[in-house]
């Protein structure tokens, strides 16, 4: 096991994992939750879930930031859009989807990118500075939302859109500063992979 994960006897994954490694996901779960914000405050204990759901209200705008509107695109309108829907009214929907949805979402996506941490956070490298990483219960899945957001995140900074893009930024010369996070994009691209295929 080097670097891919592995389906575990008994079920979940496992990856090999070096200390270089583990610093650069860790980091990279560190700036996405950065990116993300700050949580919602739990309701009171004895405060009316149903009722809750209803108050609570998100942003109906979407985010100024690219990364950000990557992680949480609009629910209406875009490329598969029917070209004779009408512009403004695809807003106004997205704007009602995204007032009901975004604050959970935010909130999962959070969850996903916190349990990235303390997965590592609880690893012991051994004496050459490696660990297995194991993976179990709703761990995979946690981690595969990460990678998914991680990657979306890089994607929007490198702006790549489509996979002609990507295929170009594959060929960087090692002096243009945009290689390191192309580095990052395919080694997570790897990990995803990988880490569906032992679902």
């Amino acid at each position: 096991m080097g670097g891919v994960f592995e389906p575990l006897k008994g079920g979940g994954a496992a990856v090999a994992l070096d200390e270089i490694e583990i610093s650069i996901l860790r980091s990279l779960a560190v700036q996405l939750l950065e990116l993300i914000g700050p949580g919602e405050p739990e309701p009171a204990g004895d405060a009316d879930p149903l009722a809750a759901l209803f108050a609570a209200e998100g942003p109906s705008e979407p985010p100024s930031d690219p990364a950000l509107a990557r992680l949480f695109p609009d629910a209406y309108g875009g490329p598969g859009a029917a070209p004779d829907e009408d512009p403004q009214e695809l807003r106004a929907r997205s704007a009602e989807f995204r007032r009901f949805t975004e604050t959970d979402l935010r909130t999962r996506k959070r969850e996903d990118a916190l349990a990235v941490v303390r997965s590592l956070d609880a690893l012991t490298p051994a004496g050459d500075g490696a660990a297995v990483l194991e993976l179990a219960g709703e761990l995979p899945l946690r981690w595969l939302g990460a990678l998914n957001d991680l990657r979306l995140t890089i994607a929007a900074r490198l702006e790549i859109t489509e996979d002609e893009q990507s295929s170009e930024l594959y060929r960087l010369p090692d002096e243009d500063p945009r290689k390191p996070m192309v580095m990052a994009y395919l080694w997570l691209g790897g990990l995803q992979e990988t880490l569906i295929e032992t679902l």
